[in-house]
């Protein structure tokens, strides 16, 4: 069973700069879609980034890109977000998940970690 546990949030200004970071336990991450995802207090879930396995595909929902990056590193069973030019409206509790199929939508992804508060004050 995989576990993924989330670090690397906080506070920061309007237009700071966090990097997120999601470690695996209990198996390796090199066959997995990995994602992003976050909820705003009063929200829904919603995607934020996914890598393929290979790191040859990224997708971004469309508020973040230019300003979010997701990466992997395979070796280390680790999968970052960094996040620049951060705004108020990026706050949320940011999970990472991994999926063995699928990119978007929170069913296609198996496992989850337990998130990491972002707060961005204006």
């Amino acid at each position: 069973q995989v576990q993924l546990v989330e670090s690397g949030g906080g506070l920061v200004q309007a237009g700071g700069s966090l990097r997120l970071s999601c470690a695996a336990s209990g198996g390796t991450l090199s066959s997995y879609v990995m994602g992003w995802f976050r909820q705003a207090p009063g929200k829904e879930r919603e995607f934020v980034s996914a890598i393929s396995w290979n790191s040859r595909s990224t997708y971004y929902e469309d508020s973040v890109k230019g300003r979010f990056t997701i990466t992997r590193d395979n070796a280390k069973n680790a999968v970052y977000l960094q996040m620049n030019s951060l705004k108020p409206e990026d706050t949320a509790v940011y999970y990472c998940a991994a999926a063995l199929a699928g990119w978007y939508g929170e069913d296609d992804y198996d496992y989850w970690g337990q998130g990491t508060q972002v707060t961005v004050s204006s």
